[in-house]
């Protein structure tokens, strides 16, 4: 995989600390030569994030409010500044009240739905229509995640799950509308992984020990067994890719930078 990405440019969205699967799919981009940027919301997130960007290599750190029109032109006017073209997007950026993900979905209230839809998939159209004109060129691909919990009642996840549905069919969209421009747009759901937006879920540890009893390895996926190891170390046994036509494949965590590399031949 090494210098697989050389000369390859990405833009990494949502990583709040070292355990984010995002900051995985980012080192793992990195290892194979890819230059990146990041983006971040907040002082305390910028904080965690500049020291793992530093790791890497990077100073390109902007500041975004993906709810704001202003926040993502100014993002994305500085982005541009600095670099005429764009391979690959990551877009790992979902939020909900974590108050209403415990007890019932029935007891979701309009404000929390709405924010919720806005910041965790509305976000994701913004994104590709900023990035579509450093793409359109040469092609590029734009990577979001999801959970299973999109197409089955996952206890305590509620809204999110809503969210997640809501933005496997963006996905789907914007790959049909973005696909004759050699831009691919897909959804990866790497299963339940002990992350900081993972804990805010209700009833997360015993999600996480169903899926250490009854997964094939007995264990939950490992963000760091699954970037520097064998794909096949992973807890979670499989991913689901959900591609424009709605097709599914199985795919190692690992084989993430496979997706990448693919995309850009």
């Amino acid at each position: 995989m090494i210098d697989q990405l050389s000369g390859k440019r990405g833009l990494i969205m949502g990583v709040a600390n070292e355990r984010s699967i995002a900051w995985g799919i980012a080192k793992s981009m990195s290892d194979a030569g890819a230059q990146l940027a990041f983006t971040y919301q907040g002082e305390a997130f910028g904080s965690r994030l500049a020291p793992l960007a530093d790791s890497v290599g990077s100073n390109l750190l902007y500041e975004l409010d993906v709810a704001n029109d202003a926040s993502f032109e100014s993002t994305f006017k500085s982005l541009s500044n600095h670099w005429n073209s764009l391979d690959f997007v990551v877009h790992a950026i979902a939020y909900s009240d974590k108050n209403e993900l415990t007890g019932r979905f029935l007891n979701t209230t309009r404000e929390n739905f709405k924010n919720t839809l806005d910041i965790s998939t509305y976000s994701l159209i913004e994104v590709a229509r900023r990035a579509y004109p450093l793409m359109m060129d040469n092609g590029g691909t734009i990577l979001t995640l999801t959970y299973q919990g999109s197409n089955r009642v996952t206890p305590f996840y509620n809204v999110m799950g809503v969210a997640k549905a809501s933005l496997e069919a963006t996905t789907r969209y914007l790959a049909n509308d973005l696909g004759p421009s050699g831009i691919r747009v897909n959804a990866i759901s790497p299963g339940p992984m002990r992350t900081l937006a993972g804990a805010a879920i209700g009833g997360a540890r015993r999600t996480f020990k169903h899926t250490e009893i009854n997964s094939p390895l007995r264990a939950n996926a490992k963000l760091q067994s699954c970037i520097n190891k064998n794909a096949t170390k992973c807890g979670a046994p499989r991913l689901a890719a959900r591609s424009a036509l709605g097709a599914s494949h199985s795919l190692d965590i690992f084989e993430l930078l496979v997706i990448f590399c693919y995309c850009f031949c």
